[in-house]
């Protein structure tokens, strides 16, 4: 095997989840989609939960000063909100889906950017992602990224049930964001101690909570001006234990 197939391996079953769920998804009543919906986004939820448990492990707390454990989320999520807003990271991943749509040439009324962008983000956010992506780079396997493959497939399924073929297209920024990573283990090693992933997975996990309130269409959030708080994290973890 050759670094990378993992997530070359993940890729493939986005698309082909999304697939399955495309043929499915035109043969429900909108009713049974919309339910769908709804489980998808309480799905979600819990996946934000056990992704926010992560701000009570010893590890992190431990490593950080008493009371810094949650404000060091703030201050990442603040950062990376300003610096996302000024990048138009929402507006830009939108308008690389509407011309994705256009492409595929998918109607204008159908659900093809929100499916790409809604898809895009919770592929990419969580620790699986990243420490996956390293463990593969380092070629100390591809266990972690054969799990997310497994969990992605399921979700690109359900949700191309009801959000089309956006779901396939957010195969591209996902293999882009953990090449990325693949390639951060196979030049730098262990990039990030585990504390500092503890802050990375609770700041994601909040990303989570922000895509599940939208999937149940209770707010729209843009998630995506979020995301430089995934960077933002653990370098701010690692200040705070080193000079807090």
């Amino acid at each position: 095997m050759f670094p990378g197939i993992g997530t070359v391996i993940n890729i493939a079953t986005i698309v082909v989840g999304a697939g399955f769920g495309v043929l499915a998804g035109s043969r429900m009543p909108e009713k049974t989609r919309l339910l769908l919906m709804d489980v998808l986004g309480l799905t979600t939820l819990l996946g934000a939960a056990s992704a926010l448990a992560s701000l009570w492990a010893h590890r992190y707390t431990s490593a950080l000063p008493t009371g810094w454990s949650l404000l060091t989320v703030l201050a990442a999520l603040l950062l990376g909100g300003f610096v996302g807003s000024l990048a138009r990271i929402e507006d830009r991943l939108e308008t690389f889906g509407e011309n994705l749509r256009k492409k595929f040439r998918s109607s204008k009324e159908s659900t093809f950017v929100e499916g790409f962008v809604a898809a895009s983000l919770l592929f990419a956010i969580g620790p699986l992602a990243i420490l996956g992506s390293i463990s593969d780079g380092m070629s100390t396997g591809i266990e972690q990224l054969l799990l997310k493959s497994t969990l992605d497939f399921f979700a690109a399924m359900a949700f191309a049930a009801t959000l089309g073929w956006g779901v396939a297209a957010s195969a591209i920024p996902v293999g882009i964001y953990q090449a990325v990573w693949t390639l951060v283990g196979l030049v730098l090693g262990t990039v990030l101690s585990g504390y500092q992933i503890d802050a990375m997975t609770v700041t994601g996990g909040l990303m989570l909570v922000c895509i599940g309130l939208r999937l149940l269409r209770i707010k729209e959030i843009a998630v995506g001006n979020l995301l430089p708080a995934l960077a933002f994290a653990p370098v701010i973890a690692w200040a705070m234990h080193q000079f807090v």
